[in-house]
């Protein structure tokens, strides 16, 4: 039977996000709500300013309710500033890398047709390459210190372009200061009131999917507060509203980023501390020995960082009480080692971006490691064979999702929408999961990422799984290769954390764990692991 939310938990008490940022304005106004590079501001501040940019919407450009606008920025306090003030503009917004190429920016704008973006300086060279092949109008460029008060703020923005050098010369005519846009008064008579509905897309995250270039999702206000609600759910059996500091090193473009720190924790009037460039684990390390934290949130990659650290022994977790995890499959040796250093377990969860994006979440207290945990409320899943007929208990078998958090469909791809989606509204993950009779979620693998040996299916994440808990490795990656004699075969990529560390040992080691044909056939060693700019492992760079 689906769990229900609980009747204050209902998402329906709010008909579209603008008025979820109008309840965090009148009932948390006067908390922090971010802090970033030394800066803190509250809740009342990050939403007048951001009324400012709305007004400025509404009456010095030419954009229309339901225009696309895209935020192209990192961990910043101007991301929330730009993201309500965009939603209160009744305008869509489409989340973009901050770190694409001028290539992949011109795919995700041209295919979302964005009129209008919303960009840090050091990424205007790449646009300015390709903004003639766009319907882009409208170009509001902002600055890293640009939240910031006078002379810090200078002191950043000098320290960005001329010593770090992370802004490279651009001509963007036209393009306006963001600074200059928060000085847009709405005035007496305010904002007129939204007039996007619950069921309309208010924002476009791009996905991979499983192949191709990448298709936009498109979650309506309805998705995502409903998917703000189930997470809500389970963030209160650990978290107290207003009280609360989380820090933030997954990007905020990123879904599961965005619906904890621009919706979820708002919502609950807790603090976020905002990091723009969690791979600097040094500055993260300086990060949990100057603030209290009570929360984190990271995956499996950031979280052996820090253990590898020499300065993680070194800091005070008594006040942290909340760990999540998701994006990619934890490591049982990394969540072991963290709960054991810190004495917080990792409360690990599964989600896609299509699912606005989360779907099932260990339950605090009760978390069974090596599982995503059960389904979150108002959530249904099947576990189907090839044919998509349900398999028994405990069966490996491919996850179809149903429920309000469950995306619209693709952006002007209705062929590929049909491809994931039926008509009763099952959502085809193409993730390969079994379900244990408490109904907690393991995922095995990727469907796409499953290796066929000899007819039997080999999942990389077991592999791998097994190989990092040898002392000598740091990480590892298990792919498909052709083989003759098996159709495929296992590829292992290995980073070594002890430099003595041999084949041999890894091979030794295989074989008091994995069954013969899951053996590796072929063990690189590598000095490093391809990954996206959230950390995860890139299999497919290593399979090509």
């Amino acid at each position: 039977m689906t769990e229900a939310l609980a009747p204050e938990l209902a998402p329906s008490q709010f008909d579209s996000l603008p008025s979820v940022i109008d309840y965090i304005a009148g009932k948390h106004g006067h908390l922090p709500a971010y802090s970033c590079l030394g800066e803190t501001i509250s809740y009342a501040e990050i939403i007048k300013k951001a009324e400012c940019f709305t007004h400025w919407l509404l009456n010095q450009t030419q954009l229309q309710a339901g225009d696309r606008i895209a935020i192209q920025l990192p961990n910043v306090i101007q991301f929330p500033v730009a993201l309500y003030g965009a939603l209160k503009a009744d305008l869509v917004v489409v989340n973009t890398n901050p770190l694409y190429t001028a290539p992949e920016m011109q795919q995700q704008f041209v295919d979302s047709g964005v009129k209008a973006i919303v960009i840090l300086d050091s990424m205007c060279d790449k646009l300015e390459e390709i903004i003639g092949e766009t319907d882009i109008e409208t170009v509001i460029v902002t600055h890293l210190g640009d939240m910031h008060s006078t002379p810090k703020r200078q002191l950043l923005n000098f320290a960005a372009r001329h010593i770090k050098k992370m802004v490279p010369s651009y001509s963007l005519p036209g393009a306006v200061e963001f600074r200059s846009t928060l000085e847009s008064t709405p005035g007496i008579e305010g904002l007129p009131s939204t007039t996007r509905k619950g069921d309309e897309v208010a924002l476009i995250l791009y996905t991979g999917g499983t192949t191709g270039v990448a298709k936009g999702a498109m979650l309506s206000h309805n998705n995502l507060l409903s998917n703000m609600m189930q997470l809500r759910s389970r963030c209160l059996l650990i978290m107290d509203d207003q009280q609360e500091t989380i820090v933030a090193p997954l990007p905020l473009y990123h879904s599961y980023a965005f619906l904890l720190h621009c919706l979820t924790m708002p919502l609950a009037g807790n603090h976020n501390i905002l990091v723009p460039d969690p791979r600097n684990i040094p500055s993260l390390i300086k990060l949990f020995r100057k603030i209290s934290i009570t929360g984190f949130v990271g995956i499996n990659t950031l979280y052996l960082a820090l253990l590898r650290n020499k300065d993680f022994a070194s800091l005070d977790f008594s006040t942290l009480k909340f760990c999540g995890a998701g994006g990619m499959a934890m490591s049982s040796s990394v969540s072991e080692e963290w709960e054991q250093r810190t004495g917080c377990e990792v409360i690990e969860g599964y989600g896609l971006t299509e699912c606005s994006p989360v779907v099932a979440v260990n339950i605090p207290g009760k978390v069974k490691q090596g599982t995503v945990g059960p389904l979150v409320p108002e959530t249904e899943a099947r576990v189907v064979n090839e044919e998509g007929t349900e398999v028994e208990q405990g069966e490996k078998g491919e996850m179809w999702v149903r429920g309000p958090q469950v995306m619209l469909g693709y952006w002007n791809r209705p062929e590929a929408t049909n491809e994931v989606m039926d008509a009763e509204g099952w959502f085809k993950t193409g993730d390969y999961v079994q379900v244990d009779t408490d109904g907690y979620y393991s995922i095995v693998d990727r469907k796409k990422d499953m290796i066929l040996v000899s007819g039997f299916n080999v999942f990389p994440n077991e592999v791998e799984d097994w190989v990092n808990r040898h002392p000598g490795v740091l990480e590892s990656a298990a792919v498909g290769i052709p083989n003759e004699r098996t159709g495929e075969a296992v590829k292992l990529f290995v980073v070594k954390q002890d430099s003595n560390l041999t084949e041999a040992a890894i091979l030794a080691h295989c074989k008091t764990g994995l069954t013969n044909y899951k053996l590796p056939r072929e063990i690189v060693f590598a000095s490093d692991l391809p990954k996206s700019n959230i950390g995860k492992i890139l299999r497919k760079e290593l399979r090509s």
